[in-house]
């Protein structure tokens, strides 16, 4: 059975697309793990990493459209939708810009908060060890769906005062969800990013240990452009030897560990 693991914050700028494809890159490439990426965010960054080119089969944007239209998806369908990317080793459904408008499809929508859960039915991600969400930067209902279908959810925090300012709002969205629609849902862990040796850093970085010292990873990471440029030369960073390419590795393990304490794996 697969985990899903939703990548989440909305705020933008905090490396949850960074996150997503190494996090994915390296539990395929380093641990021999089965993954799927779920790109949900209409920038479609994550799907333009992966090396997508649009060729005429559903994307994000159709399986949304046909659950809101016909209260389900085929299965055969959604693994229509599936590509693969032979760099990183894994499968993906990616996104495109008319997932914009997909919150408008959504609203009319039955139980329009399970559309994403429709959509990865055990059918489709059994197969799978690990499915990734990728979220896009919004307290919207995209990002409702994401958690509503997820497992656990791993939340990049940049080390700023403003991103950690915006951090109780995702959590009260959580355990709204948590309480009404997915109750088996659970928070991963909060990972601290783009870190750097700064004043502003340090105060973000005690803050979070003091407030959430059991859901802080151990690892943290950097601030570096390297993080930016492997994605957009589709060169996984766990494939380097650099700085943050260690980080990610210890970041998977981690993962791996938790994952195993709490007896999904």
């Amino acid at each position: 059975m697969s985990i899903i693991i939703s990548v989440s914050n909305q705020k933008g700028g905090v490396s949850k697309t960074v996150s997503s494809y190494n996090l994915a890159s390296c539990l395929a490439l380093n641990h021999n793990r089965k993954v799927l990426l779920a790109d949900i965010d209409p920038q479609a960054n994550l799907s333009e990493y992966l090396g997508y080119v649009p060729d005429g089969k559903p994307t994000m944007t159709h399986l949304i459209m046909d659950v809101c239209m016909n209260g389900a998806v085929n299965p055969e369908t959604v693994k229509s939708a599936v590509r693969y990317c032979e760099e990183n080793d894994v499968d993906y459904i990616p996104a495109d810009i008319n997932l914009a408008g997909s919150e408008t499809m959504m609203a009319s929508a039955l139980s329009r908060e399970t559309v994403l859960r429709r959509i990865l039915s055990r059918e489709v991600t059994d197969e799978y060890d690990f499915v990734i969400i990728d979220c896009l930067p919004s307290l919207g209902t995209l990002l409702v769906n994401a958690i509503s279908a997820s497992d656990r959810i791993l939340i990049p925090v940049q080390t700023q005062k403003f991103s950690m300012d915006g951090l109780s709002a995702l959590l009260n969205i959580y355990r709204q969800i948590k309480s009404s629609i997915n109750p088996d849902v659970d928070i991963l862990g909060i990972l601290p990013t783009m870190t750097e040796k700064t004043t502003v850093c340090r105060k973000a970085m005690t803050s979070l240990e003091e407030e959430y010292s059991e859901l802080l990873f151990k690892t943290s990471i950097s601030k570096s452009v390297e993080a930016q440029k492997s994605c957009e030369n589709r060169i996984p960073l766990c494939s380097t030897e650099c700085k943050l390419g260690m980080e990610y590795a210890a970041l998977t393990t981690e993962v791996l560990e938790r994952c195993r304490k709490q007896n999904l794996i």
